[in-house]
């Protein structure tokens, strides 16, 4: 779904997953610095948008989805999960429940999928699940911003900022008073340097979440049955992941960033030793300079000198070896 802010000046448009949106309105570290000082807003309309509402909303999300929700106090958000049987990560939701209704934002594209599992699992709850892409649109604003939230629009507030739901037909007159646009690719920035995980980023068919770091901000552990928590238990309690997500510094004296997909070696190891991980994300950072999400195997030890292709990478560790 094409955004009409894409007409405002300077903007540029992304590309991939991101398509619909602006990657940036001509100044990439000038909107990172807007974003990373509370001011500014970020167009998020081409995620999708979906709604669950009736009596058993709270209690029927939870046996489906990783995350407590069947007590979620109105106004606080939340994250989830929704798993496959062998507890890969299939989905990744947003969530916020206003008193009537679960408001939920999700990854471009996936909101079809999604639905239609939670149509096959109502059986005899009270539940209406609805599609609300196309009336709705996902406005992101950073932490500390004070620009004014119009009456009636759904909030979900986190620590990095709040996520409006606002009407999808509103969106041109409310980018004319919220300040300057960031587009994706500043929002992409303090991401990777939040070491915040993206599904379809850091995710591949096989990723489980102890690997992301979901565990306890999109995985409870305390919580009952639902599909893949086997899986979750097990990890967590006889073993660790195969797998572990670290943030990499780049060689800033490289041109081009490494694409997603750059294969990691051992810095220490021939140009053609072996693989033992890959770039999920990378991303020019106003202040950090060239930086980088990534996978690699969980024995790589945290102090390791890494290459990313040809690309020296300092790591900092996000989930323990």
């Amino acid at each position: 779904m094409k955004s009409p802010l894409l007409s405002l000046p300077g903007a540029v448009p992304a590309e991939g997953v991101d398509e619909g949106v602006a990657a940036h309105y001509g100044d990439l570290f000038r909107e990172q610095r807007a974003l990373a000082d509370g001011t500014g807003f970020v167009d998020l309309s081409h995620r999708g948008v979906l709604t669950v509402s009736g009596p058993d909303r709270l209690s029927w999300l939870h046996l489906l989805v990783t995350q407590h929700v069947s007590e979620l106090p109105v106004g606080e958000a939340t994250e989830a999960l929704i798993l496959s049987a062998h507890g890969h990560i299939e989905h990744a939701l947003y969530l916020v429940d206003d008193g009537r209704t679960v408001w939920a934002h999700v990854e471009p594209g996936t909101q079809e999928a999604l639905i239609a599992y939670l149509e096959s699992m109502k059986f005899f709850y009270q539940v209406e699940v609805a599609d609300r892409t196309a009336d709705f649109a996902v406005v992101h604003l950073p932490a500390g911003s004070i620009t004014e939230v119009p009456d009636g629009v759904v909030v979900r507030e986190t620590a990095y900022g709040r996520d409006l739901f606002l009407p999808r037909a509103d969106l041109e007159t409310y980018a004319e008073k919220a300040g300057m646009p960031a587009g994706i690719l500043a929002h992409e920035a303090l991401r990777v340097e939040r070491h915040r995980p993206r599904l379809g980023f850091e995710t591949d068919h096989r990723t489980i979440p102890h690997e992301l770091g979901w565990i306890g901000s999109a995985v409870h552990l305390q919580k009952g049955c639902y599909r893949g928590q086997e899986t979750v238990a097990r990890v967590q309690n006889l073993g660790k992941p195969p797998r572990r997500l670290v943030f990499l510094h780049l060689d800033g004296s490289e041109v081009h960033l490494p694409p997603p997909g750059t294969e990691i070696r051992l810095a220490d190891e021939d140009p053609d030793g072996r693989k033992i991980g890959f770039i999920t994300t990378s991303a020019r950072h106003h202040e950090l300079g060239p930086v980088a999400l990534a996978l690699v195997k969980r024995n790589v030890p945290a102090d390791a000198r890494l290459m990313a292709g040809d690309t020296a990478a300092a790591q900092e560790t996000v989930v323990e070896p």
